[in-house]
């Protein structure tokens, strides 16, 4: 407040102390406007009235305020501050209205994508969450966790789109997953379950909405038993998971991946279940191609597997850390695309 406050004083006390025929009093706009910069309507009002009377004061020095030269000065400068008073005005409400617009993102996150305990068994886990939607906190990719006896179920996911659509999805694939987790013993079961519901759910939307055979979801359902050192994993056409053991990473790459989930039309869809060697201290890094396909600015893809190498023994927690300061440095603060990551490290029971 102090800065529009000295700006009146200096450009009313060089006015006054100017010859009659120079005029300085419509600088006083600068003020209010300098207020709508940092403040609200309220104390820009209050800039604004203490300019017009900054105005009267040179106008009476100069002469008395019935020349027509000092009325039209008065007239513009409050017309102009009533301007930029409603124009703070109508950036606040825009202002409520996207606070209120993040309370419900915030809200919907905590039901959709609540994060992963950060304890799940001898498992420590973290997760991280990029939406390529402004103002956005979910999108299109899914992750989910469920506690099976001495096991832990884990899935990853990525909807084909962006918008409400994806997300409508995503949220009917994560609840089909946290119930049929406790369904289905074998992940082959288990995808297979998933397979159907998700077609289902297709099916009804295909009343209302005739672009649903485009659409499918990209899936990894992992088992990570607490007593064994192993994964067992079933694709679903996504990406490989990443394993780091002591500086070496290696994907998983599964010998048979079967087609994304909403594939309805195929009339058998085979799901396979391979199994890996997941040793204590070893890391899991789960992702969705938003990462691995984020470009920077010569169009590179984005190198996880690389930069990744260089952090393989720091925990989940500090991974993904560098991991996302290090993406959004590679695309230049904003990715095109939505982006999760799920590390899951393996600590002794």
């Amino acid at each position: 407040m102090l800065i529009p406050l000295a700006f009146i004083l200096l450009i009313s006390a060089i006015d006054i102390a100017s010859p009659p025929y120079i005029h300085l009093g419509p600088l006083l706009v600068v003020a209010p406007a300098i207020t709508a910069s940092f403040a609200g309507a309220r104390l820009t009002a209050l800039i604004g009235a203490v300019a017009v009377a900054a105005q009267v004061v040179i106008g009476l020095y100069h002469g008395g305020l019935t020349t027509s030269n000092h009325e039209a000065q008065l007239v513009a400068l409050i017309m102009v501050s009533a301007v930029i008073v409603l124009y703070c005005r109508v950036r606040e409400r825009h202002g409520r209205e996207l606070t209120r617009v993040r309370s419900v993102s915030e809200a919907v996150q905590q039901v959709l994508l609540r994060p992963l305990p950060p304890r799940l068994g001898p498992l420590r886990v973290a997760t991280m969450y990029l939406a390529a939607e402004d103002e956005a906190h979910v999108g299109g990719d899914l992750y989910a966790s469920a506690r099976i006896g001495r096991e832990t179920r884990l899935i990853i996911g990525d909807v084909r789109g962006k918008g409400l659509s994806a997300i409508g999805d995503s949220a009917h694939l994560v609840g089909a997953f946290r119930e049929l987790a406790h369904q289905h013993r074998d992940l082959t079961a288990l995808a297979s379950g998933l397979e159907k519901s998700y077609c289902r759910h297709l099916a009804e939307l295909a009343q209302t909405d005739g672009e649903v055979g485009e659409r499918f979801v990209t899936a990894l359902l992992l088992d990570l038993p607490d007593a064994t050192p192993i994964v067992r994993l079933t694709n679903c056409g996504h990406p490989p998971p990443l394993l780091l053991t002591r500086r070496q990473v290696t994907p998983l790459d599964v010998q048979y991946s079967a087609p994304p989930l909403g594939m309805c039309e195929l009339p058998v869809i085979r799901h396979s279940l391979e199994t890996f060697a997941f040793e204590t201290g070893d890391t899991l890094l789960l992702y969705t191609d938003g990462v691995t396909e984020a470009r920077d600015h010569s169009r590179a893809f984005y190198p996880l597997a690389d930069r990744i190498a260089h952090w393989s023994t720091l925990g989940p927690e500090s991974l993904l850390h560098h991991v996302r300061r290090d993406l959004l440095d590679h695309v230049g603060g904003r990715l095109r695309d939505d982006a999760a990551l799920i590390a899951v490290q393996r600590m002794p029971e």
